[in-house]
């Protein structure tokens, strides 16, 4: 949208075919960006004819942005941001850019000040690496997603096997410095969830679909990776609330359901290994049962006698 207003505002009246070329898309697509335009009431005008095609209203410039002290530091503050949750790598290096930018043309108090703020600010995690989508792809994807489109991806799955895919997308979500899309395989009517950055090629298909009531594609993420397969699946029922429960297995790890025994939870866990189980059943401090597997019950009853024989000996007095 932006690089057709930019083509508009260099004057004189362009022509649907030279704007589908210049912008590398469809005509209809020239369509929907050009009545997103005049939905920002900006004055785009359709000029009929042999030639026609569109054009700005005379004398129309779009005006600079200007920033005071408050909104300039929450741009910065909002691409650190970004950048340190993995949001900007999308992006690649435009939000190192656009944060220079932004500072070159500050008045030097401003920038003083702004400079002093972030050179005081820390960071207590580490910074991830994780591979960026494609900002056509997520770009694709987020506009299918908003006008419930079918879209065809070109996908490489973990295990390196390649394939065309179907999707509805219901959402995207950025989880943990990672993007996925979550959605329906319309051929197979299962919910998927997929890698952004293992999508070489997104593409918009005819027609249109309804996404589910109630969709919520943060959950399904998280439900989905708590389902994943894992060498250990392990079952427990534990005395408590969900909102207990969570504080130490959020979404992404357990599942949670309502036990036949009141005030009891059924909890279903997938993990590689049971090693940090223990000191995260000790840290509820609710009651529990496990009910598989028995490597688990061997582990924390382990856990218990060297946490009591540690105490016995804090205890010793010697006279």
């Amino acid at each position: 949208m932006l690089a057709l207003l930019e083509l508009l505002q260099s004057g004189g009246v362009r022509t649907m075919a030279e704007l589908a070329e210049r912008l590398g898309v469809e005509p209809r697509t020239v369509r929907r960006y050009v009545s997103h335009l005049v939905d920002l009431d900006l004055p785009v005008e359709s000029v009929r004819g042999r030639y026609g095609g569109y054009r700005l209203a005379a004398g129309y410039r779009l005006p600079p942005l200007m920033f005071n002290d408050d909104e300039a530091l929450a741009v910065l503050l909002g691409l650190i941001a970004g950048r340190r949750a993995g949001l900007a790598r999308a992006t690649g290096t435009a939000g190192e850019t656009a944060a220079a930018k932004i500072r070159r043309v500050l008045p030097p108090r401003t920038a003083d000040r702004l400079d002093a703020a972030l050179q005081s600010l820390s960071f207590t995690a580490e910074l991830g690496d994780f591979p960026a989508p494609r900002t056509d792809v997520l770009l694709a994807v987020a506009d299918a997603v908003r006008h419930h489109r079918p879209i065809s991806l070109q996908y490489t799955s973990g295990d390196g096997r390649r394939s065309v895919r179907v999707l509805h997308p219901f959402g995207l979500v950025n989880h943990a410095g990672r993007w996925y899309v979550t959605g329906v395989d319309p051929d197979i009517g299962e919910e998927r969830t997929l890698r952004l950055d293992r999508i070489a090629d997104a593409r918009p298909l005819p027609g249109s679909f309804e996404p589910p009531a109630g969709n919520d594609p943060a959950r399904h993420l998280l439900t989905s990776m708590a389902r994943a397969p894992y060498q250990h699946a392990v079952s427990l029922r534990i005395q408590g609330t969900v909102e207990q429960i969570r504080r130490q297995l959020p979404a992404s790890i357990a599942e949670v359901r309502e036990g036949a025994d009141e005030g009891w939870q059924d909890v279903e866990i997938r993990a590689e290994s049971l090693d940090w189980l223990p000191g995260v059943l000790a840290a509820l401090d609710l009651p529990f049962v496990i009910e598989r597997p028995d490597e688990l019950r061997d582990r924390v009853v382990a856990l218990a006698e060297r946490l009591a024989a540690s105490s016995r000996r804090g205890s010793i007095t010697t006279y």
